[in-house]
Protein backbone atom coordinates (compact mmCIF):
# COMPACT_ATOMS: atom_id res chain seq x y z
CA UNK A 1 0.00 0.00 0.00
CA UNK A 2 0.94 3.27 -0.53
CA UNK A 3 0.20 6.04 1.83
CA UNK A 4 0.10 9.68 0.30
CA UNK A 5 -0.16 12.48 3.10
CA UNK A 6 0.06 16.30 1.99
CA UNK A 7 1.82 18.41 4.23
CA UNK A 8 -0.04 20.07 7.20
CA UNK A 9 -1.02 23.81 6.85
CA UNK A 10 2.37 25.96 6.39
CA UNK A 11 2.95 29.87 6.78
CA UNK A 12 2.02 32.21 4.82
CA UNK A 13 4.06 32.63 1.37
CA UNK A 14 4.17 36.24 1.64
CA UNK A 15 6.45 36.58 5.02
CA UNK A 16 9.21 36.71 2.90
CA UNK A 17 10.46 33.12 3.64
CA UNK A 18 11.69 31.35 0.59
CA UNK A 19 8.62 28.72 -0.61
CA UNK A 20 11.44 25.31 0.16
CA UNK A 21 11.76 27.32 3.70
CA UNK A 22 8.05 27.72 4.52
CA UNK A 23 7.42 25.71 8.30
CA UNK A 24 4.20 24.31 9.17
CA UNK A 25 1.58 26.56 11.65
CA UNK A 26 0.51 25.12 14.73
CA UNK A 27 -1.97 23.78 12.90
CA UNK A 28 -0.37 22.16 10.43
CA UNK A 29 1.70 20.37 13.30
CA UNK A 30 -1.66 19.16 14.88
CA UNK A 31 -2.53 17.82 11.51
CA UNK A 32 0.14 15.85 11.02
CA UNK A 33 0.75 14.79 14.51
CA UNK A 34 -2.96 13.45 13.94
CA UNK A 35 -2.13 11.92 10.62
CA UNK A 36 0.59 9.54 12.34
CA UNK A 37 -1.94 8.73 15.31
CA UNK A 38 -4.98 8.21 13.54
CA UNK A 39 -2.69 5.62 11.15
CA UNK A 40 -1.45 4.08 14.15
CA UNK A 41 -4.94 3.76 15.87
CA UNK A 42 -6.11 2.17 12.57
CA UNK A 43 -3.28 -0.57 12.97
CA UNK A 44 -1.41 0.50 9.81
CA UNK A 45 2.60 -0.58 9.50
CA UNK A 46 4.10 1.76 7.65
CA UNK A 47 7.74 0.44 6.51
CA UNK A 48 8.92 3.64 5.02
CA UNK A 49 8.65 7.08 4.93
CA UNK A 50 9.66 9.31 1.81
CA UNK A 51 9.76 13.07 2.23
CA UNK A 52 9.66 16.16 -0.02
CA UNK A 53 13.06 18.15 1.24
CA UNK A 54 10.58 21.28 1.57
CA UNK A 55 10.44 22.50 5.30
CA UNK A 56 6.80 21.95 5.84
CA UNK A 57 6.97 18.38 4.39
CA UNK A 58 9.91 17.35 6.22
CA UNK A 59 8.12 18.50 9.62
CA UNK A 60 4.91 16.96 8.52
CA UNK A 61 7.09 13.85 7.94
CA UNK A 62 8.31 13.79 11.62
CA UNK A 63 5.46 14.40 13.13
CA UNK A 64 3.48 11.26 11.63
CA UNK A 65 6.36 9.62 11.67
CA UNK A 66 7.37 9.97 14.88
CA UNK A 67 3.80 8.61 15.86
CA UNK A 68 4.53 5.49 13.82
CA UNK A 69 8.55 4.63 14.97
CA UNK A 70 9.65 5.45 11.37
CA UNK A 71 12.87 7.09 10.14
CA UNK A 72 11.76 9.49 7.40
CA UNK A 73 14.11 10.00 4.01
CA UNK A 74 14.08 12.99 2.17
CA UNK A 75 14.15 12.38 -1.84
CA UNK A 76 14.38 15.19 -4.66
CA UNK A 77 11.40 12.92 -6.03
CA UNK A 78 9.02 14.36 -3.64
CA UNK A 79 10.31 18.57 -4.05
CA UNK A 80 7.60 19.35 -6.55
CA UNK A 81 6.17 18.05 -9.92
CA UNK A 82 5.54 14.78 -11.27
CA UNK A 83 6.48 11.64 -9.71
CA UNK A 84 6.02 7.78 -9.64
CA UNK A 85 4.94 6.36 -6.69
CA UNK A 86 5.11 3.22 -7.58
CA UNK A 87 8.97 3.35 -8.26
CA UNK A 88 9.33 5.54 -4.99
CA UNK A 89 7.59 2.82 -2.71
CA UNK A 90 9.12 0.02 -4.92
CA UNK A 91 10.61 -2.99 -2.36
CA UNK A 92 9.97 -1.01 1.03
CA UNK A 93 6.61 -2.46 1.86
CA UNK A 94 3.90 -0.35 2.90
CA UNK A 95 5.14 3.01 2.46
CA UNK A 96 3.97 6.98 3.13
CA UNK A 97 4.88 9.49 1.12
CA UNK A 98 4.64 13.17 2.03
CA UNK A 99 4.55 16.15 0.04
CA UNK A 100 2.71 18.77 -2.28
CA UNK A 101 -0.44 19.12 -4.49
CA UNK A 102 -1.00 19.36 -6.67
CA UNK A 103 1.47 16.52 -7.73
CA UNK A 104 -0.36 14.19 -5.14
CA UNK A 105 -3.96 14.54 -6.51
CA UNK A 106 -2.71 14.32 -9.99
CA UNK A 107 -0.15 10.69 -9.28
CA UNK A 108 -3.86 9.52 -7.47
CA UNK A 109 -5.31 10.11 -10.40
CA UNK A 110 -2.70 8.32 -12.68
CA UNK A 111 -2.31 5.68 -10.79
CA UNK A 112 -6.16 4.85 -9.85
CA UNK A 113 -7.96 7.33 -12.46
CA UNK A 114 -9.88 8.97 -9.26
CA UNK A 115 -10.44 12.41 -9.34
CA UNK A 116 -9.28 13.81 -6.20
CA UNK A 117 -8.06 17.04 -3.94
CA UNK A 118 -6.26 15.84 -1.13
CA UNK A 119 -6.59 18.90 1.58
CA UNK A 120 -3.60 20.10 3.58
CA UNK A 121 -3.46 17.30 6.19
CA UNK A 122 -5.16 14.55 4.58
CA UNK A 123 -3.68 11.12 3.33
CA UNK A 124 -4.84 8.95 0.07
CA UNK A 125 -4.17 5.32 0.02
CA UNK A 126 -3.24 3.36 -2.60
CA UNK A 127 -3.26 -0.30 -3.80
CA UNK A 128 -2.56 -1.25 -6.90
CA UNK A 129 -5.20 0.64 -9.32
CA UNK A 130 -7.56 1.24 -6.63
CA UNK A 131 -8.14 4.33 -4.57
CA UNK A 132 -8.69 2.26 -1.08
CA UNK A 133 -9.60 5.50 1.30
CA UNK A 134 -9.39 9.10 1.25
CA UNK A 135 -9.32 10.80 4.54
CA UNK A 136 -9.64 14.34 5.45
CA UNK A 137 -8.03 16.14 8.06
CA UNK A 138 -10.85 16.34 10.28
CA UNK A 139 -11.65 12.76 9.88
CA UNK A 140 -8.37 11.91 10.53
CA UNK A 141 -8.46 13.77 14.22
CA UNK A 142 -11.21 11.61 14.84
CA UNK A 143 -9.82 8.61 14.49
CA UNK A 144 -6.71 9.71 16.28
CA UNK A 145 -9.16 10.49 19.38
Amino acid sequence: MIYLLRHGEAEDRGLGIDDAGRRLTEKGERQALHAGMALKELGVGIDACLASPKVRARETARFACQALGVAVEETEALRGGPFDALALSAGRGDTLLVGHEPDFSAEVGRLTGANVDLKKGGIAVVDGSTLVALWRPKELRRIAG
